[in-house]
């Protein structure tokens, strides 16, 4: 029970940098009549996915009814492969998708195993380490888009067994390509970037 207050101050930080109605979308539908979410350090600029902005759209959370379309190169349509097949993110051959401080850890937890040390990393991080349901988290994901010039961050909320995920990615636009430079968990407390794979 001490745990859930450190986790709620987490999750409102995570989303400290959404308004409101973002922030509601992704846990619940949001009114109808909300306005545009603004990117964190924004300073009353318009908001950083406004119509005909030079900034790729977010992809909203859903409460019912079809999704929104994923627009191809988006953060969201990196990350989307990660719930489609367990353990992508420790798999060599996605490397292409990570940049640094996330990359150094998957090169460095590669490096481990391929010497026989064991494993560093969890082999489903993306899914928080809970168990994988593809039906259950097919139904109950949601994402959040934000962009920020060169940055960006997708806010990923599923529920597996009855129990709530939450996971943060971080994003760097490298060579026109969004690239994952970190993974949060809001839920587990972690971060890709602070394993230590030696």
């Amino acid at each position: 029970m001490a745990r859930r207050p450190i986790l709620a101050l987490s999750a409102m930080c995570l989303l400290a940098g959404l308004n409101g109605a973002a922030a509601q979308g992704l846990l619940g539908a949001p009114p109808a009549n909300a306005p545009a979410g603004t990117v964190p350090g924004d300073s009353g600029s318009p908001p950083a996915n406004a119509p005909g902005g030079a900034v790729e759209p977010a992809t909203p959370p859903t409460a019912g009814g079809p999704a929104a379309p994923i627009q191809p190169g988006s953060p969201t349509a990196v990350v989307r492969p990660f719930y489609d097949q367990v353990g992508l993110e420790i798999d060599p051959s996605q490397r292409s998708h990570f940049v640094d401080p996330a990359k150094t850890v998957l090169d460095k937890s590669d490096g481990l195993r391929k010497s026989g040390q064991g494993e560093c990393l969890d082999p489903n991080m993306a899914l928080d380490n809970a168990d994988y349901d593809k039906d259950e988290i097919d139904k109950s994901l949601k994402t959040l888009e934000a962009i920020n010039g060169d940055q960006a961050k997708v806010i990923v909320a599923f529920v597996v067994a009855g129990n709530p995920h939450r996971l943060e990615w971080k994003f760097k636009k490298v060579g026109g390509e969004w690239k994952i430079s970190d993974l949060l968990s809001v839920t587990g407390e972690w971060a890709l970037s602070q394993y230590q794979c030696e």
